[in-house]
C-alpha cells in the first residue's frame, strides 16, 4: 500500500511514458511496455508511467484509474493527473465536448477521489494538468494532499513565468507539454522552432532549433514531454541534454513574444461551462 506521494527523485534515469484515456493510447503503451518487461529489456522500476483523468470521470476517479490500469496491464501508475479542471457528463469520451456535455465542477470531490487513488496504492503520485496559478492556489487551500506535478503548455514562446514561480514556492514540479509548440498536431505550430531568435541560437551552437527549445525548458527545471515517431528526431531530442545555453541565449529568448497555442476554447461557452470566457479558464493568464 502506498499512502503518500513519493518525491520525484531517483538514482537512475527513467523512461517517462505519458498517456491519457482521451488519447486512446493506454492499451498500446501498456502492451509495448509489458512486452519489454517480459522480455527483460527493462524492469517496471525503470519506467515512469503517467495517465490522466478525463472530465467524464470526475465523479469516480478510483473506478477510472482502475480501468486505466486494466488498459495498461499494470498494478499501479507512477503519476495520475487531472487532465483539465472541467467536469463532463459520464458518456463524453471524445476530446471536444459539446455545449450540453458539461456538468457543474465540484473539484473538491474530484480531488478527494484522486487522494483516494493514492491511498489505495493505485498510483504513486497525483497531480494536475492545465491549471493556472489561481487554480493551483485554490487547490492548495482545500486539498489534504498537494499536487506533485502541474503539466502545462510551456516553451520559449509561452514561458509560464508566474506559474513556475508559484509552483516552485509550493514544490510542485512543472512538466512541459508541447515544448516545441506542438508541430504535427491539428492545433500545433512550427512558430517556435522556426522563430529567427531560436534559429540563430541553434546556428551559434551548431545544433538544432528543437534542441534549443528543449534545453530551454530543461534549464528551467521542468521535464519536457516530446512526441515523435521518427527515430532520427528522437535521437535529436535526446541530444538536447548535451547543449548548454549561455546567459546571452536566455536573455534573447526572454525577448520572444508570448503566444499560448493550446488555448482550450472547447471548454468555454456562455451557458453550461463553468468558464464563460477564455480568461475565466486561464484566470487572466493568457
Amino acid at each position: 500500500m502506498i499512502g503518500r506521494q513519493q518525491k520525484l527523485q531517483y538514482t537512475m534515469p527513467l523512461r517517462h511514458f505519458d498517456t491519457a484515456k482521451i488519447y486512446g493510447s493506454e492499451a498500446a503503451v501498456g502492451k509495448a511496455l509489458n512486452e519489454a518487461i517480459l522480455g527483460r529489456q527493462i524492469e517496471r522500476e525503470d519506467i515512469f508511467l503517467t495517465s490522466k483523468l478525463w472530465g467524464s470521470d470526475h465523479h469516480d476517479p478510483v473506478s477510472a484509474l482502475k480501468r486505466t490500469l486494466e488498459n495498461v496491464g499494470m498494478e499501479y501508475l507512477d503519476m495520475y493527473l487531472v487532465h483539465w479542471p472541467v467536469k463532463l457528463k459520464p458518456w463524453v469520451n471524445y476530446p471536444v465536448p459539446n455545449e450540453d456535455d458539461f456538468e457543474n465542477l465540484d473539484f473538491e470531490s474530484t480531488w478527494a477521489g484522486m487522494e483516494k487513488c493514492l491511498e489505495m496504492g493505485l498510483c504513486r503520485c497525483i497531480g494536475v494538468s492545465n491549471f493556472s496559478t489561481k487554480k493551483i492556489e485554490w487547490l492548495l487551500d482545500f486539498g489534504s494532499t498537494p499536487p506533485l506535478v502541474n503539466q502545462v503548455e510551456m516553451h520559449p514562446m509561452w514561458r509560464q513565468g508566474k506559474l513556475r514561480e508559484t509552483c516552485g514556492d509550493h514544490k510542485i514540479h512543472v512538466s512541459a507539454y508541447s515544448p516545441l509548440g506542438g508541430p504535427g498536431n491539428a492545433w500545433g505550430t512550427t512558430s517556435v522552432v522556426d522563430h529567427p531568435i531560436i534559429q540563430s541560437i541553434a546556428l551559434k551552437h551548431k545544433t538544432t532549433s528543437a534542441q534549443v527549445a528543449l534545453q530551454w525548458g530543461l534549464s528551467k527545471g521542468s521535464s519536457v514531454i516530446v512526441k515523435s515517431f521518427n527515430q532520427e528526431r528522437m535521437k535529436e531530442n535526446i541530444g538536447s541534454f548535451d547543449l548548454k545555453l549561455d546567459y546571452e541565449d536566455m536573455v534573447e529568448i526572454e525577448k520572444l513574444e508570448q503566444k499560448k497555442i493550446m488555448r482550450g476554447e472547447f471548454h468555454v461557452n456562455e451557458t453550461t461551462s463553468p468558464y464563460k470566457t477564455i480568461q475565466d479558464l486561464w484566470d487572466g493568464e493568457i
